[in-house]
């Protein structure tokens, strides 16, 4: 390319324009060099690792490979790359074999067996009576006295039994044999659920049917108080399907009854297992105040720990006859010495006292005054009555030094002064 440039200069070419032109030449060369070094980083950059040529049609791979790492930079290929580090240093791996030990067998299960507590000679008796919901009820008591020496649970529970179908088991007939049997000391009663059956002629629920299924709860709790055992009555849940729950409801409402009027404590635990709304709820608070499962699937029975709350609000009951000892069914009359021993009133036992309080109330008659309270205020026998200590209402007034009702100014009963004024100031009244 040269030499044609100095050839032009031998002819009488001028020079300015020669060297005009090399610099175009020149140009254009590096142009083009600076399009080939692109390319090859194109190559590089697309995973190309060797150059390809095509001659006749045909594809011939070229011996010669240009290997270029792709982190190289466009100094690297001019002037060469730098030294590469030296490959880090590979931690020595040790090899251990190991040998394949035998299979472990599988530990078999642990099973907890509770600890049983003999119960101690002579220890009160508790039996549970009743249908299904008597049977889980037992096994409740059973955990909760667990540990007392001095309660045996007895369980009494009678699958599918109930006051309506005698035929099947009746529960009066079995009463007379266990008492007869002496085999338990107090009864705690929670039935009712399959008695929504007709009894006799009579539909379920009807008057006639309320009055026949009365009559054998009453003659239930008359052969337990008639030997002297007492018994709490327990009363029925909220069910899970509504008409169902309905007539339970009214079935219980026969139980109180009939409770109230034998004078038998009755437990009603409705309120404590239903949700917000008052329904049938199937999980709820238990003793520890966590949210669990009250009932089972069926939504009639209770759970364990269902039951185990029953056992809780029964046992306030239960205080009042057993308070780990010998049992107690010695209960004072409250209202014993008083006017309202007058009324007729149904018989009293355990917490029905209470209920006997608050029935009577304040006793007040209307129509004369009662005999005993005049003659206690008046001191003077009425008919043939003769008082045996007579109340002298001359006390009312000589009121002593230091009693309460003498406001102060009391009477010196060594004073022969002042008892003959106070009794000139009631004669002259």
């Amino acid at each position: 390319m040269i030499m044609p440039l100095f050839r032009a200069n031998l002819y009488g070419m001028d020079m300015h324009n020669v060297l005009k032109r090399f610099g175009v030449v020149f140009k254009r060369f590096l142009a083009r060099v600076f399009q080939i070094i692109i390319l090859v980083l194109l190559l590089v950059q697309m995973g190309g690792g060797s150059l390809l040529s095509v001659a006749n049609g045909q594809e011939i791979v070229q011996p010669e490979r240009i290997e270029i790492a792709q982190n190289k930079t466009l100094f690297d290929l001019l002037f060469g790359p730098k030294d590469p580090p030296p490959p880090p240093a590979q931690p020595s791996q040790t090899t251990t074999t190991r040998t394949p030990s035998a299979p472990r067998a599988p530990a078999p299960p642990r099973v907890v067996v509770p600890e049983i507590i003999d119960k101690a000679e002579g220890a009160t008796r508790l039996a549970v009576f009743g249908d299904s919901l008597a049977i889980d009820l037992a096994k409740a008591f059973q955990r909760a006295y667990a540990e007392d020496t001095n309660l045996s649970i007895v369980g009494k529970g009678v699958g599918s039994s109930g006051f309506v179908r005698d035929d099947f088991y009746d529960w009066n007939a079995a009463l007379r044999e266990e008492i007869a049997a002496d085999s338990f000391d107090l009864a705690v009663l929670i039935i009712g659920i399959n008695d929504k059956q007709a009894l006799g002629r009579s539909r379920p629920l009807s008057d006639d049917w309320k009055v026949k299924y009365l009559e054998r709860i009453s003659e239930f709790l008359a052969q337990l108080r008639a030997a002297n055992k007492p018994v709490i009555w327990v009363g029925l849940p909220p069910m899970r399907a509504s008409s169902y729950s309905t007539a339970m409801s009214e079935i219980a409402t026969i139980h109180r009854l009939a409770a109230i009027t034998a004078g038998v404590d009755y437990v009603d635990i409705y309120e404590r297992f239903v949700g917000d709304d008052g329904r049938y709820a199937s999980r709820g608070p238990n003793l520890n105040g966590e949210d669990v499962r009250m009932r089972k699937s069926d939504g009639i029975h209770f759970s364990a720990a269902g039951s185990d709350k029953v056992v809780f609000f029964v046992n306030q009951a239960l205080r009042n006859f057993y308070r780990g000892g010998a049992i107690n069914v010695a209960v004072e009359d409250p209202l014993l010495g008083t006017d309202a021993m007058l009324m007729v009133r149904p018989p009293f036992q355990g917490n029905g006292q209470f209920r006997l309080l608050e029935v009577a109330g304040a006793v007040l008659p209307i129509s004369n005054e009662p005999d005993r309270a005049l003659s206690l205020v008046l001191s003077v026998p009425t008919g043939n009555d003769q008082i045996a200590h007579a109340f002298d209402i001359d006390l009312l007034i000589k009121a002593p030094i230091g009693r309460v009702d003498a406001f102060g100014v009391g009477v010196d009963p060594s004073s022969e002064d002042e008892d003959s004024d106070i009794e000139d100031i009631a004669t002259a009244n």
